[in-house]
């Protein structure tokens, strides 16, 4: 739970910091790492309610980031496309929580939490 928080505060750093920037266009040297952490999002937002977490609290956090970047109507597709592979990539897979499910979980927030950190520091204010 400790860590969901820190990955949660992470994740607003991160959009926070990003979001104060103007709005770029895919070549932005952090688009690649936004994209990936939407996608993360969309990974956690199936595993931990697949695992007894019950709500839309990754979905939330997507709706954040996506409210921070405010893209235009091109970008925000990316983003939402993102989270939806990260969502239906576990989809197939996994129809009940296992072992190999919670550890991804634990692997994403990891990833998450490294990026977010990573694009908040090198790239906010």
């Amino acid at each position: 739970m400790i860590r969901a928080s820190l990955f949660l505060a992470a994740c607003l750093a991160a959009s926070t910091a990003i979001g104060s920037r103007p709005a770029l266009a895919a070549e932005s040297p952090f688009e690649p790492g936004l994209m990936r952490l939407a996608e993360v999002l969309g990974s956690l937002h199936f595993l931990r309610n697949l695992c007894g977490e019950k709500g839309d609290r990754w979905r939330v956090e997507m709706e954040k980031l996506i409210a921070s970047e405010n893209p235009d109507p091109e970008r925000r597709a990316r983003f939402i496309a993102s989270f939806n592979r990260g969502y239906r990539s576990f989809g197939g897979t996994y129809t009940q929580c296992t072992a190999s499910a919670t550890e991804a979980i634990s692997r994403y927030m990891k990833e998450g939490e490294t990026l977010s950190r990573d694009i908040a520091s090198r790239y906010g204010n």
